[in-house]
Formats: C-alpha cells, structure tokens, sequence
C-alpha cells in the first residue's frame, strides 16, 4: 500500500525558511508528477507547487520566486524549499503524487503537515 508522508511543517516567523519533505513508502515504481498543495481555513486547496519526471516544475504565482519544488526520482521522494514566508502562506501542506498510466493511474495523497507563519 503506498503511503505518502509528509514532515518539516512547523510554526516560523516572516521571512524565515522551511524544507518540506514528501517521502513514499511501499513503491516499487517511480511517480510521473509530485505536488504539493495547500489549504488555509476557509480557502480552497491549492496548487502550490508541481514537478514531472523529467523535473519540469510550475508553481502558483503567489510563491514564485520563494518556494522551490524538487524529488529524488529514486527514493520517489518531493521537496518544497520554502523562503520568505509570509504569514498568507499559512496552511496545510499536502503532498500528492500520481503513477501509472491508462486503467493502472493512480493519485495519492499525504495527510498534510502544517506550516504556521507568524507576524
């Protein structure tokens, strides 16, 4: 059973830096696209952050610049590198990953790991 497990989140003050990480157990093959998301209380969630395989990376305009997403394709683990954060960058952060192709695609997700900026 793959298991996507989040860590890293935490409490911060403004401008400070977190390193997020997504690590899959129970993989045997690698993942095709790694994001990670977020939801605040009473917002939708999110697309943060996303990279392919072949490391093509997108982010939300909001964190551009700031936050940068990278994996290890052979431990099929995801990264968010998060600089100068602000206190509207306070969520839940949720990995997710997607493998397969056809009838054998599948969509995981962690259960999230909280970032708290503060003023």
């Amino acid at each position: 059973q793959v298991q996507l497990v989040e860590s890293g989140g935490g409490l911060v003050q403004a401008g400070g830096s977190l390193r997020l990480s997504c690590a899959a157990s129970g993989s045997i093959f690698s993942f095709n696209t790694m994001g990670w998301y977020r939801q605040a209380p009473g917002k939708q969630r999110e697309l943060v952050a996303a990279v392919t395989r072949g490391g093509i990376t997108n982010y939300l305009d909001s964190v551009k610049g700031r936050f940068t997403i990278s994996r290890d394709n052979v431990k099929n683990t995801a990264y968010l590198q998060m600089n100068s954060l602000k206190p509207e960058d306070t969520a839940n952060y949720y990995c997710n990953a997607d493998s397969g192709s056809g009838s054998l695609r599948k969509n995981y997700w962690g259960q999230g790991t909280q970032v708290t900026v503060s003023s």
